[in-house]
């Protein structure tokens, strides 16, 4: 079974996705952002999800942390849960 570690920033809206993604990727710290703005309680790891198997997240989260690039922010990602800018850390 394929697993993965990732970190996630979860917003509500769009908009607040992409003003993250920007500073972001001007080299903005992500645990930062995450304990700032994320809304999930992973924000109090900085946004960690730890380690978790392929299938155990919703599809369109799982398809960007087992299809993307690793180590390269993606996003924003829509779910029923809101807008998510995922890092993938490493996959097996």
């Amino acid at each position: 079974m394929p697993r993965a570690c990732a970190r996630h920033i979860l917003v509500k809206t769009k908009e607040e996705a992409d003003k993250l993604k920007q500073l972001l990727d001007k080299g903005a710290d992500f645990s930062k952002l995450a304990k700032q703005h994320s809304q999930c309680p992973s924000k109090k790891n900085g946004g960690s999800l730890g380690e978790f198997n392929k299938g155990e997240m919703v599809k369109a989260f799982d398809d960007v942390v087992f299809k993307g690039p690793l180590l390269k922010v993606q996003g924003p990602v829509k779910t029923r849960f809101g807008y998510h800018l995922i890092e993938t850390i490493y996959r097996n």
